[in-house]
């Protein structure tokens, strides 16, 4: 059951931030100039398992946020299925989403894939917060997913 509810809820919130741009450069985690994931390369992530910087001459901007690569066959990964690379979340730390609700920066390279999705985590001041999301990962998921979610429609 959560399991249909978490897709559902996740089908939502695309559906809203794909027609939102605005919205997404609002609540999503970037710099001034609108670069996720501190110019980190997203699909590195998943196709190297690994955090790699991307490179600001092969970019990409998707709906108002924009991403860097390490290479322009990430970056076609990317273009193909951003939906798939981009972090959950709004690359806000997904720990701080699920306990509290709150948008906290994060280490680019701490980081955890889920079901084929990118979790982003503070880890800062001996306080690595993915230690503390795997103790109690499904609940705190559960309760990100809904603060996320939250978050979104109080910024229509």
């Amino acid at each position: 059951m959560y399991k249909f509810l978490n897709v559902v809820l996740a089908m939502f919130i695309s559906a809203v931030a794909a027609a939102q741009p605005g919205v997404r450069v609002k609540q999503f985690n970037l710099n001034d100039n609108h670069i996720a994931i501190s110019g980190y390369d997203p699909v590195a992530y998943f196709t190297e398992h690994l955090a790699k910087e991307g490179n600001k001459s092969i970019s990409t901007v998707y709906e108002g946020v924009t991403y860097y690569f390490d290479s322009e066959k990430d970056k076609n990964l990317f273009t193909a299925h951003p939906d798939k690379y981009e972090p959950q979340y709004g690359g806000w730390c997904a720990y701080a989403m699920g306990a509290k609700g709150e948008k906290v920066e994060v280490d680019p390279e701490t980081f955890k894939i889920i079901n084929g999705k990118l979790y982003l985590f503070y880890n800062k001041f001996f306080n690595n917060t993915l230690k503390s999301w795997n103790k109690d990962e499904a609940n705190l998921k559960m309760k990100a997913d809904s603060n996320w979610s939250s978050i979104y429609q109080s910024a229509k």
